[in-house]
């Protein structure tokens, strides 16, 4: 049975941080606050999690799960980000996109599109979702989390435990969030594209929805 913790939404108790990623370190799955709405979570580096989490979601292979940054700099480490695409991601992040992009070859192929070999981040501008990746000291692999049968993401951290309980570890309750995913811009042309349209204003990156 899933754990719960209600946190503060701007002022998170460190002490629930460190036990939340505890559970994320030895194998969990979470579902946490962000700055859109709830997303799930797990360790980049756990397999097993990994498939959980595609499994929860419904993903296959070709849908893109996206590591949680704290900061660009790590942004950097996963992907290959050159000057233009740089300023660009300084400009919005931290923020309500999703930046599709090439990785680099540091990157495992089970983190990668499976025809692509480009991969999803995100740098959240929400205090909880940041305190949990200043604990980890990584990126968290993540997905929205929608519920089955429903169109719009999980604002309701009770909802989230009563219909998951058994499919995740651990729900954070920092109060609602939203439900709007975010924007995420494809980086890998010479111009933006909108792959899905969210929270974020696409006209921040210079692109009409």
């Amino acid at each position: 049975m899933a754990q719960y913790f209600s946190v503060h939404p701007t002022h998170p108790q460190a002490r629930l941080i460190a036990r939340a990623v505890d559970i994320v370190r030895s194998g969990g799955i979470i579902a946490y606050p962000t700055d859109t709405c709830y997303a799930f979570g797990c360790h980049t580096g756990d397999k097993d999690a990994m498939d959980r989490l595609r499994r929860l979601r419904g993903f296959d292979d070709r849908r893109h799960l996206t590591l949680m940054c704290r900061d660009l700099s790590e942004i950097g480490t996963y992907a290959r980000v050159d000057n233009v695409r740089y300023r660009l991601l300084k400009h919005l992040t931290p923020g309500s996109f999703t930046f599709i992009l090439e990785a680099t070859r540091e990157v495992p192929r089970r983190l990668l599109h499976a025809k692509r070999k480009t991969i999803g981040l995100r740098v959240p501008d929400h205090p909880v979702a940041q305190a949990l990746l200043a604990e980890l000291g990584e990126p968290m692999l993540s997905a929205t989390a929608i519920l089955e049968g429903e169109t719009l993401a999980a604002n309701d951290a009770e909802e989230i435990r009563d219909r998951l309980e058994h499919q995740v570890d651990l729900v954070i309750d920092s109060g609602s969030c939203g439900v709007e995913p975010s924007t995420i811009l494809d980086l890998t042309e010479d111009q933006p594209r909108v792959q899905r349209l969210g929270k974020g204003d696409p006209r921040a990156a210079g692109v009409e929805a």
